[in-house]
């Protein structure tokens, strides 16, 4: 007892508190570096893929409703489409410098391409993708539309031509070495329902929209895109059965 008495008080010390302003910085550091580790994780088949901000995309996809999904196409769909994607709704803006009055509203302009920040300004040098511009600088373009809360990288509605060849020749794989969040296809019954699938051409959502929709030839068109391929398996499915 006499020896416990006489023992120095620093024995009996206890560990030091963690204050407030400490566990924020520590809290702040860790999700720092979970978010540099997600930025950084690398895709080896097809490296310009920003992978967090894809499966952000997917999982948006994937919470949308089949109600959400098939009222008025210009003021609902559209702009939830975007979303998404982790796009603007940028209508006003000129071609080149963000300008997204054109994705999902056409043929071709169906794929969610979420690219790393590196890859969205490669170009289509020597037209290595078919029936697309040379050269086809996006950059800017991407910066300006893309949505900062999915994660690091870029969003773009970019074209799928060449998405029904096996590995798909399409912007989205060649030009910028990414994989698709998802694409957009339209149903091959009489073309007013449409399916979003993922790479895989997994179903992820699907809806039936009103209003004004893309021509009807433009939908037909989009079909023949991905006909034959893995990304019109689900929408082939769907043409055989009702949303409900």
């Amino acid at each position: 007892m006499l020896a416990l008495l006489a023992a120095s008080p620093s024995a009996y010390q206890q560990p030091p508190r963690c204050t407030r302003r400490a566990a924020l910085v520590g809290l702040c550091g860790s999700l720092a570096a979970r978010r540099a580790a997600h930025a950084a994780e690398l895709d080896p088949e097809y490296p310009g893929t920003a992978v967090e901000r894809m499966r952000s995309a997917r999982e948006r996809a994937t919470s949308l409703t089949a109600a959400e999904l098939s009222g008025d196409w210009a003021s609902v769909v559209r702009p939830r489409l975007l979303w998404a994607a982790g796009l603007r709704d940028l209508r006003e803006a000129q071609p080149g410098e963000g300008f997204t009055g054109h994705a999902f509203n056409d043929a071709i302009h169906v794929d969610a391409t979420t690219m790393r920040q590196d890859a969205s300004y490669n170009t289509n040098d020597g037209g290595v993708v078919k029936e697309i511009a040379q050269g086809n600088q996006l950059g800017p373009g991407i910066l300006a539309a893309s949505l900062p809360e999915l994660g690091a990288g870029g969003s773009w509605s970019t074209c799928a031509n060449g998405c029904r060849l096996s590995p798909p020749q399409d912007v989205a794989h060649v030009q910028y070495r990414s994989r698709i969040a998802f694409k957009l296809v339209w149903v091959p019954d009489d073309f007013s329902r449409f399916a979003l699938v993922d790479d895989d051409g997994r179903l992820l959502a699907a809806g039936a929209p009103t209003g004004r929709l893309p021509a009807l030839r433009e939908r037909q068109a989009n079909f023949e895109l991905v006909a034959g391929s893995k990304y019109a398996v689900a929408a082939s499915q769907l043409a055989r059965s009702v949303i409900t």
